[in-house]
């Protein structure tokens, strides 16, 4: 009898138990009968993954959250060394048939080389581009590091056989970059039907308000949480829209600074702050709301959140930028990018229109079933792992071993 497909995955930017894209990844490839490995950082909520048969999990030392690029330098130079190391005694215990790596950060490509040259197939899922992702976190960042970051883009792309991305953007940057264009697939990081569909409305989520207009994800400085609080403000004073409350889900980097300017702009009482929280809260609360907002100025990213609104059927406000038209076109209202008034005015003009609402909550529901769902990417991923999916992963309604 053949042995299983080893297949090893690096993952940096965040632990394995917070990644929802590589959890529905290893998901697909536990079911698909994938002997797998995952280095990631050590983190809390690796735990349910710990005894999984089938998986073996790498964990090393969370490095210290950086405070500049100068601490990006030291956190990803303590992440490849432990990366080399554990992928050193997977190698020693025999051999590693596929080697995914999680971008960003752009810095595996020697391992991927090594390997590469010992006969392991190398893809690259490249879900963000840290030359962008550092124009967005800083005002002027040096551009020596700018142009590093774009030599090291280029080395990840020019050694991987395949690589994945979320969209057409990306696609092309990878192209760009030396990735040949039939060796780029588009993987959408959408939600899991199979979940979404558990989730059940609580009506008390409401609390004093009338509305409850929701933001959820992680919070890195790139994600413009800030603005969110700005629309709040903005709809709460200037429009006078006191019926109206904001929930902000999740945490992050940022979560410290955007209570506090909650409590400066003395919004309290409109703003909440549930944190981090399970999948099947989170959902709850996005049956609940009356409108889902996102205030990135990311041109280049389409957010999972959009995604997640959408699955729920609730209809949607943000920026008009390519990625997520592209995503929830039909499904939301755009306004211009960073006009703080114009998208307040556009989320009291969809509260106060419930049949608008509807209709673009009913075709977010059917772009996500019929395209975006990522039991609609399963086969397009394991096919690029080198496996042919099973009846159980082709469908929507696959086995779910969250």
């Amino acid at each position: 009898m053949p042995k299983p497909l080893h297949v090893a995955v690096i993952v940096e930017n965040v632990a394995l138990g917070v990644d929802t894209r590589l959890r529905k990844q290893v998901d697909d490839l536990l079911t698909a009968g994938v002997r797998l490995s995952v280095i990631t950082m050590r983190d809390d909520d690796n735990a349910r993954y710990r005894d999984v048969p089938g998986l073996t999990v790498f964990e090393y030392p969370a490095p210290k959250q950086p405070s500049g690029p100068v601490g990006y330098v030291g956190e990803y130079l303590q992440s490849f060394l432990w990366a080399s190391w554990y992928l050193l005694r997977l190698r020693l215990r025999g051999r590693i048939d596929v080697l995914q790596i999680c971008q960003p950060p752009d810095i595996y490509f020697p391992l991927a080389w090594v390997l590469r040259w010992a006969g392991t197939r190398i893809l690259v899922d490249q879900r963000d581009l840290m030359p962008e992702l550092l124009n967005n976190r800083y005002d002027e960042p040096p551009k020596l590091m700018l142009k590093a970051l774009h030599w090291l883009e280029r080395r990840s792309q020019r050694v991987a056989h395949h690589s994945l991305t979320v969209n057409t953007y990306l696609k092309n940057r990878m192209v760009a970059a030396g990735a040949k264009p039939e060796a780029v697939s588009l993987v959408y990081n959408g939600p899991v039907l199979a979940r979404t569909s558990l989730a059940v409305a609580e009506p008390s989520l409401h609390g004093e308000h009338r509305y409850l207009v929701a933001w959820c994800g992680k919070m890195g400085r790139q994600d413009r949480v800030d603005l969110v609080v700005k629309v709040a403000e903005y709809v709460i004073r200037d429009l006078g829209r006191e019926d109206c409350g904001f929930v902000i889900l999740g945490d992050g980097e940022c979560l410290d600074e955007v209570k506090q300017m909650t409590l400066d702009l003395g919004l309290e009482r409109w703003i909440t702050f549930p944190g981090w929280i399970p999948e099947k809260d989170l959902f709850s609360y996005l049956a609940t709301a009356d409108l889902g907002i996102d205030c990135s100025l990311q041109v280049e990213v389409s957010p999972v959140k959009v995604m997640e609104y959408m699955a729920q059927g609730l209809p949607l406000v943000c920026f008009d930028l390519q990625e997520s038209r592209l995503l929830a076109d039909g499904a939301g209202v755009f306004t211009p990018p960073g006009d703080i008034p114009t998208i307040a005015s556009e989320v009291v003009a969809l509260l106060d229109d419930p049949t608008a609402r509807k209709g673009l909550g009913d075709t977010g529901r059917r772009l996500i079933t019929e395209q975006l769902a990522w039991e609609r990417q399963t086969p397009i991923y394991l096919r690029a792992i080198g496996c042919e999916p099973s009846a159980a992963t082709a469908e929507p309604g696959a086995d779910d071993r969250r």
